[in-house]
Parts: structure tokens; C-alpha cells; sequence
């Protein structure tokens, strides 16, 4: 990992967890070609002549302040650098990203920001993440302080929110059919497919998960969010901010205006087809508050029955925590109710325990690899919880090291064997007592046999908090998504050509472009490259600034080539 040595020195960055360096990768920016400045150009100059009169204030003021130019594509380390002072930071990284982790990320004041750029035959849209829509869109409304502070908290929430199956196959799906639209020569039956798979994904019928609905969230606020009047908003939604084309037909009539409430978590979205309606927010610090009434309806802190059974449909890691404070991180596989709460929850495979987000010495995944069970509740007969007693009071009820106990749940369930030790926290509340010799059974059921080795009861009555991922995901085993190879740009004699004259072009100092030398190059380019709109319109741009006149033949091309291409009217709203 060469290229985290490049990241320069932020103390944003130095706080992150060592697990998601994992998935930064390099930008190399000296394999950015002519070809890519001019796209960036091309689109930022569109971009931000239009904007200036309908985004948000915060946008234009926000260029200046992450460091992003029109003129040429943002150097991520660069970015890093200027982003310290308002206490964020930037880390690239190759196309797609778990939404968990990208979540993650935006917890810890990180910006995570895909480095390739969409290729010249996609200039209004392309189907993965690129750089004009990652530091063109999200990085500027970032100095918005009022913002940074939603995002970082929807970040926190986002990263814990429990997902569905069904919901980590869409992101696979997704991701794969955006890397066949990226290829220059797309299978037509491999891509019938893969889209064919998203629609059945989508359509299934299932419940919707807690990952979803932030999901929902996040594109009516973050990605396509409108702020002000209702009557009439401005832009703040990155979706919405490096794309000309939506950000012109969002603010038509045609397009609802509904103010922001909770209810937006229930609203599904298309990303093929244009938003029927928007929500608008009446100001940055709103967005706060529908977040934490949304904040009250999840597992993170509702916990209970509905937790767990949402961590065990999910069939992914991860963490419930008990009155205790001890936290279980695993796959959870069972769960056995008494009453209205829990009698004994089960994981499957590599499992580990802790406190206050830190793995308690010696209970990692080495200590449980195939799984781990604990029951919870109350004790029969017993008015003060387990995870209440002082030494002295398990002293009390003979729960002392080397004695014999026979512990009996309200539940029913039975615990049978030779206290051990127990784990103790910082002021001195047991959370684990360990058994040997154990039997635990819940009338004919076994739900723990001597055979299989230590029993570790994890104390706590109750179940407070359920959550994806892992309590010390630093300690946890993950799988880790393979980095995309850089892009290799096709070289061909037609591509050296503008390549060549997209250098000698910007070579050139205003100074120095006479109007013979402009008709030159004009005739030229006519003459060469008379499809490619980016250097026409590049051509265009430096005749007004060099204050010459504009041929009226490379006016009448551009306006021709957008006839033919009628995506690129977005472009010309």
C-alpha cells in the first residue's frame, strides 16, 4: 500500500479505523490524459455558469473552499490538505464501495471520492461513481457547517443500520452492471442480463430493511435534496448539482415539491427514471431533526426482539449489546423468545465479545470460531439482575470460582457446571462467567453440551442495541472488496491526435492565441475532430477569453452535433 504514504499528514485521516484503509486507493493522477481535463472542463464550466443562480449558496462558496477548480480535475491529496482546515478529509477510491462503508467513512469526516472520470461518450451520465459527481456534487456543500454535521451524523446511523439479503445482492447487481456499461465493448446479452437481475431484485417482494430506508433517505436529502421555499428552492443534492440536465427539469412545475418529514425513509426511488417529486427542507438544520426521528425507530437503539430478528434476517454481521454493556458480534442464527423479550440468542461462525466497542482479551474469533450462544433474562427467584451484583453478592448466591452452581432462568433455561472465572468491566460489573463441565438445556433441548468445551454466559437481561457490523470491526475478519486496475486508456492514432491537440491547445497562453493562430486551430479541429464536442466547445471558450471573434462555422458545429445527440441538450438547458 505505497500510496497511503502520498495522503499528507490530517488528523481527521490519523483517527481513522485501520480497517477502512483497506479500501483507499491511489488516484494517480498522472494518468488523468488531456482528454479526461477537458471532460472535467467541459462539464464544470456547464455546470457551474448554470448553478450559480439555482444552487444552494453554499455550493459556489464551497468550490472555493475544498479547493475544487473549474479548470482542472481535483488532485485528491490537494483536496486533503485544504479540507483539514474545515475538519475533513478526502481518500480516493475505485468505483463502487459497500454502502456501510462508504457510510463509515462519512462517520469519521472522510470524503470518499471514486477517481476515474466518466469517458467522453457519456459527458451527462455515467453509470458508476465518477470524480464530477463525487467532488463536484458532495465535496462543496461539505463547508456548509450545518450540513457537515448532518452528513457526519448520517454517516454514523447509516454505517449501523441493519440491511436484508436482498438488499447487499442489489449492491452486488448494481455494481456489476455498471461495470459492463463501463467496458468499450458491451456484451449486449451479458448486459440484458444484469439488468434483467436488478428489475427481479427490485420487484421482489420483501420487507423492507433499515438499510433501505436511510438508503431512501440519503437520495431525497443527500443526493437529491432541495432547500428553501417551497415555491421556490434551491440545489443542494449532488445528484442534482453535477448533472445540468436534472437540475434544470427538478425545478419545473411538473416536478413536486413536498416538504421533508420522516415519511421520506418510506419513499422508494427509480435511479432510471426522472423523480416525480422532490422533498425540500426548509434549512440544513431541519435535516437534523428528521434524522433523529428517524434515529428513534432503529435497532441501534430500540434493540429488543425486533433487533435480533432483523440481524438474523439480514444473514450478515452483526452486533447486539445487552443491558450489561457486552457486546456479541457474529452472524446471528437464533433467537428464542419468552414473553415479550429474549431467552438465549445464537451465532454461527466466528464470533467475538466486548465493551464499549473494544474486544475483551481473550474472546476474539480465535476464542469462539464456530459460534457462540448466551442466555438472558432474569433469574428465577433472584430479584437483583446478574449484571447488578457486586462480588459479594455472587459470593452470596454461590456464583464464586471453583464452585459447583445450578442457575435457573425465568425462562426455563438451565445452566448446570463449575464457575471458572469471570470478566469484569472497567468499575468492576461482571459480563462473562465462564463454566466448565456445563450443561445448558431448555427443558428437553440442549442447547449446550460438555463436550463442546467452555461455556462463556454473556451477562445482561436484556438485548438494548442491535447493529450491523462488527463492535471492533478492527479485530473482526472482513471481506474485503478487490480494487479495480487503474483504466487503460485506448490508445489509437485518432485518440494521440486530440490528445496532441488538446496539449498544443493548452499550451497556448491567451496572449499568444492571435486571431490567425485561432482560425487555425478552428480549422483544424473542423477539419480533424468535428464530432467532439468538448474541444469545440474548449476552442469556443478560449476565443471569448482571448476577446476574439467566433467563427460562425464552429458555432453552427456545435450546435449540430447537439442536434444529433439529443442527451446533450441537458447540457444546454
Amino acid at each position: 500500500m505505497e500510496h497511503l504514504q502520498q495522503i499528507p499528514p490530517n488528523p481527521v485521516l490519523e483517527r481513522l479505523p485501520k480497517h477502512l484503509w483497506h479500501y483507499i486507493g491511489p488516484q494517480s493522477y498522472e494518468n488523468y490524459t488531456a482528454i479526461d481535463q477537458a471532460t472535467w472542463r467541459f462539464v464544470m464550466y456547464r455546470n457551474v455558469k448554470y448553478l450559480k443562480d439555482i444552487a444552494h449558496e453554499s455550493y459556489l462558496e464551497g468550490l472555493k473552499q475544498t479547493g475544487i477548480s473549474i479548470d482542472q480535475i481535483p488532485d485528491m491529496y490537494g483536496m486533503n490538505r485544504i479540507l483539514k482546515s474545515i475538519g475533513w478529509a478526502a481518500v480516493a477510491v475505485k468505483g463502487f464501495i459497500p454502502p456501510a462503508v462508504f457510510m463509515e467513512f462519512q462517520a469519521y469526516q472522510v470524503l470518499v471520492i471514486a477517481t476515474d472520470i466518466r469517458p467522453r461518450s457519456q459527458l451527462t451520465y455515467t453509470p458508476a461513481p465518477d470524480i464530477i459527481h463525487e467532488a463536484a456534487g458532495h465535496a462543496p456543500i461539505i463547508a456548509n457547517t450545518e450540513y457537515a454535521e448532518y452528513l457526519r451524523r448520517f454517516g454514523a446511523l447509516g454505517a449501523k443500520a441493519i440491511g436484508s439479503k436482498r438488499d447487499y445482492e442489489i449492491y452486488e447487481a448494481v455494481r456489476h452492471l455498471s461495470q459492463l456499461k463501463e467496458l468499450e465493448a458491451i456484451d449486449a446479452v451479458a448486459l440484458k442480463a444484469a439488468e434483467d437481475r436488478i428489475q427481479d431484485l427490485q420487484q421482489s417482494k420483501t420487507e423492507s430493511s433499515e438499510l433501505q430506508a436511510i438508503r431512501n433517505l440519503h437520495w431525497w436529502t443527500v443526493e437529491y435534496g432541495l432547500i428553501g421555499n417551497l415555491k421556490a428552492p434551491k440545489i443542494y443534492g449532488a445528484g442534482l448539482l453535477s448533472s445540468i440536465g436534472e437540475s434544470h427539469s427538478c425545478l419545473q412545475d411538473s416536478v413536486a415539491k413536498i416538504p421533508l418529514s420522516i415519511a421520506a425513509v418510506e419513499q422508494p426511488f427509480d435511479i432510471t427514471q426522472p423523480q416525480p417529486h422532490l422533498y425540500v427542507t426548509p434549512n440544513f438544520a431541519h435535516l437534523s431533526v428528521v434524522l433523529e426521528s428517524f434515529a428513534d425507530t432503529l435497532s441501534l437503539r430500540c434493540g429488543g426482539t425486533t433487533g435480533v430478528q432483523k440481524l438474523i434476517h439480514s444473514e450478515q454481521l452483526g452486533t447486539v449489546e445487552l443491558s450489561s454493556g457486552l457486546q456479541i458480534s457474529g452472524c446471528f442464527t437464533e433467537m428464542i423468545p419468552y414473553k415479550d423479550t429474549i431467552a438465549y440468542i445464537q451465532t454461527t461462525g466466528p464470533t467475538a465479545l466486548s465493551y464499549r466497542d473494544r474486544e475483551l482479551i481473550g474472546h476474539g474469533t480465535l476464542a469462539h470460531p464456530e459460534g457462540y450462544g448466551t442466555a438472558l433474562g432474569p433469574l428465577k427467584g433472584i430479584s437483583t439482575p446478574l449484571e447488578q451484583m457486586s462480588p459479594l453478592q455472587l459470593d452470596q448466591h454461590g456464583i464464586f470460582e471453583g464452585q459447583q452452581v445450578s442457575l435457573e432462568f425465568e425462562s426455563g433455561i438451565k445452566i448446570q457446571g463449575r464457575v471458572v472465572t469471570g470478566t469484569r468491566h472497567v468499575q468492576g460489573k461482571i459480563l462473562v462467567i465462564e463454566f466448565r463441565d456445563c450443561t445448558v438445556r431448555l427443558g428437553d433441548r440442549v442447547l449446550f453440551d460438555p463436550s463442546w468445551g467452555v461455556y462463556h454466559l454473556g451477562v445482561g437481561e436484556r438485548v438494548i442495541s442491535a447493529c450491523a457490523g462488527a463492535a471492533d470491526p478492527d479485530r473482526m475478519p472482513m471481506d474485503l472488496p478487490k480494487l479495480k486496475n487503474p483504466p487503460i486508456p485506448s490508445v489509437n492514432s485518432y485518440t494521440s491526435d486530440l490528445e496532441r491537440f488538446f496539449h498544443s491547445l493548452g499550451s497556448l497562453e491567451d496572449s499568444q492565441l492571435t486571431a490567425p493562430a485561432y482560425i487555425c486551430l478552428v480549422d483544424e479541429a473542423l477539419s480533424k475532430f468535428s464530432s467532439e464536442i468538448t474541444l469545440l466547445e474548449e476552442l469556443y471558450r478560449r476565443g471569448l477569453q482571448a476577446k476574439l471573434q467566433i467563427p460562425q462555422k464552429l458555432e453552427e458545429q456545435i450546435l449540430e452535433i447537439i442536434n444529433l445527440h439529443p442527451e446533450l441538450l441537458s447540457l444546454y438547458p
